[in-house]
């Protein structure tokens, strides 16, 4: 059966529900780990699984939706890194556009090769406009991307840079520190970007615990994204969760 991610995600905003991803580096893929992160995140309650990374050095982008998809039921959606990471077991696909950035082939050029192979994959594609900010310390997503990221003290600049993208038509916005980020978006510029537009805002990178993933959430995050923290192997995944999922009546922020 078909899975609506956008639909499910519009939803959700709406209801002001908040929704929590896991992301899983295919490179990272292994049967064991992922199974139990993957049990993990069905006890816990997750709402997404986000599938892709920066760069890919491997070639388990398939296997890895093929074990998701066939051992649970958490919607899959690809965050991609580049063109040749589509595959259509996939639910769908974040079609990203770089608009913090002022490289011309993450603004459309990759999207040109992409979007034949996109159609013939027959995924779901949700326009997002990725904005890469600030963490501390240069990323993957920086680096491959050759692009400044917004400083993390311009809360001003994120908001219109988002209301841009907006007025662009893209469905959702994605505030990104990076994986590895030293440190995460701040609630300050999430607020900022939250009563500018009225999109879904999806926040990740450098969210270590509970209390941060909570305070994502509280300043506006639609979705959460959580990846790194969980590698070690933690088991805190149900107090991300219960955090994140907690914050759903406690966020009081609207776009003006």
């Amino acid at each position: 059966m078909t899975i609506d991610v956008w639909k499910d995600i519009y939803e959700a905003k709406t209801k002001g529900r908040k929704g929590i991803a896991v992301l899983v580096d295919p490179d990272a893929f292994h049967i064991r780990e992922t199974g139990i992160l993957m049990q993990e995140a069905l006890d816990a309650g997750v709402d997404y699984f986000f599938v892709g990374g920066s760069l890919m050095t491997t070639t388990h982008l398939s296997t890895c939706i093929q074990f998701l998809k066939q051992q649970s039921k958490i919607p899959v959606v690809l965050f991609p890194g580049g063109v040749s990471q589509i595959d259509s077991q996939a639910d769908a696909f974040l079609l990203l556009s770089l608009i913090s950035g002022r490289n011309p082939d993450l603004l459309i050029g990759k999207h040109v090769e992409a979007a034949p192979l996109l159609r013939a994959a027959g995924l779901q594609i949700i326009p997002t406009g990725y904005m890469i900010i600030d963490g501390g310390k240069p990323t993957t997503a920086s680096y491959i991307s050759n692009s400044a990221p917004i400083p993390a003290d311009k809360p001003e600049i994120a908001a219109m840079t988002a209301l841009a993208g907006e007025m662009l038509g893209f469905k959702t916005i994605y505030l990104d520190a990076g994986s590895g980020a030293s440190r995460p978006v701040s609630s300050e510029m999430i607020q900022a970007v939250r009563r500018t537009v009225q999109t879904p805002i999806i926040v990740g990178g450098g969210i270590r615990t509970p209390q941060g993933a909570a305070s994502a959430a509280r300043a506006g995050a639609d979705i959460t994204v959580i990846g790194n923290v969980l590698e070690s192997g933690s088991g805190k995944l149900h107090s991300f969760v219960e955090a994140v999922h907690s914050s759903s009546s406690q966020s009081s922020l609207s776009p003006s």
